[in-house]
């Protein structure tokens, strides 16, 4: 018997997507990403002055930072004034290590890329919303970037493919796609999944909670991990296009 979700959702739906282009002016680029009801702003900055280490290097960096405003959660989350708390560490890694997967780094030349991920508010997948949006503002902030000032990057691609993540899991033995809070405080597996528009994973993140899971069992989650990423992406190139920069 499959698992009944509470919001009335099939094993295999994504819950409802809406993206805001532009939600800040002064970004060079952002995009509110609500996914149900987590709700996300994605902003990209860019900055000429690159880190020590990669000077003279002929290349550039992304990074991320990620963050939970205080009433993003049904109880008041502490601001993080003394710097980033473990959880949130691993977070903004995690959503870095994604878009530098599939960056040309030595395209971009010597610049810098902050993306910021601050989550308004979270109902479960705030870190795969988050690589969802920031590749979205990665992406367009390139695009603008390259029309605007064409001789100042070099020649080639910069990035090579779309990415995009979904969470994934088990809930009585029925693998469900993207779960929203309550699922993914109760599942017995809950597994992140970033991929490519090719097919190539970044990155797989998976545990049993007092459970563990079968190879037949991690298939089906992939399999569900995959039909969502590749939604995921014709959403990013109904907004992108398909001609990445």
């Amino acid at each position: 018997m499959s698992f009944i979700r509470n919001d009335g959702r099939a094993a295999d739906q994504l819950r409802t997507i809406k993206v805001t282009e532009d939600f800040v002016s002064s970004a060079e680029a952002s995009f509110f990403v609500e996914i149900g009801r987590t709700r996300i702003l994605c902003c990209a900055s860019l900055d000429e002055d690159i880190p020590r280490w990669l000077k003279g290097k002929g290349k550039g960096w992304v990074t991320a930072e990620y963050s939970l405003l205080p009433r993003s959660t049904s109880q008041r989350v502490k601001r993080e004034r003394a710097g980033a708390s473990g959880r949130t560490q691993e977070i903004q890694r995690l959503i870095g290590r994604a878009l530098r997967g599939i960056c040309n780094l030595e395209n971009l030349g010597e610049r810098h890329l902050i993306i910021d991920c601050d989550v308004l508010e979270a109902d479960g997948g705030t870190r795969t919303a988050s690589i969802v949006g920031g590749f979205l503002a990665l992406a367009r902030t390139l695009q603008k970037q390259k029309a605007a000032l064409p001789q100042s990057f070099p020649s080639g691609k910069i990035l090579k493919s779309f990415v995009a993540a979904v969470s994934v899991g088990l809930m009585e033995d029925s693998p469900l796609l993207d779960l929203c809070y309550t699922e993914d405080s109760e599942a017995d597996v809950d597994m992140n999944v970033v991929m490519t528009d090719t097919g190539d994973f970044v990155e797989i993140q998976g545990t049993g909670e007092e459970s563990v899971f079968s190879r037949k069992q991690l298939d089906s989650m992939l399999a569900l991990a995959e039909k969502g990423c590749r939604e995921l992406i014709a959403m990013q190139q109904g907004l992108l296009g398909k001609e990445l920069p």
